[in-house]
């Protein structure tokens, strides 16, 4: 058994940032499919621009999961390491 006392807040920010970037692009796809699906059944078919805002979600989707999961990740990563002091750490099993 492995105790893990400490998570690195640079290596916690960048599994966070990349893991959330990815949900986030997958979520981006979603609602860009979603978007562009109801142009022509919405108010708004009469406005061309609106299809390019479906699209602009999978550009945007990831940035702004990936920023929100890199916080959330060392947050989480500090949170954990004040926590690891009082208790003693996460056992693990490594093989």
């Amino acid at each position: 058994m492995a105790v893990l006392t400490r998570i690195g807040p640079a290596s916690a920010v960048n599994v966070g940032l990349v893991a959330y970037a990815l949900l986030g692009l997958v979520a981006g796809v979603f609602c860009g499919a979603i978007a562009l699906a109801g142009i022509s059944l919405g108010p708004h078919a009469r406005m061309p621009w609106v299809g390019s805002l479906g699209l602009l979600a999978v550009v945007v989707c990831p940035i702004v999961y990936g920023i929100i999961g890199g916080i959330a990740a060392v947050v989480s990563a500090l949170l954990y390491n004040l926590a690891a002091r009082f208790v003693g750490g996460l056992s693990v099993e490594i093989n």
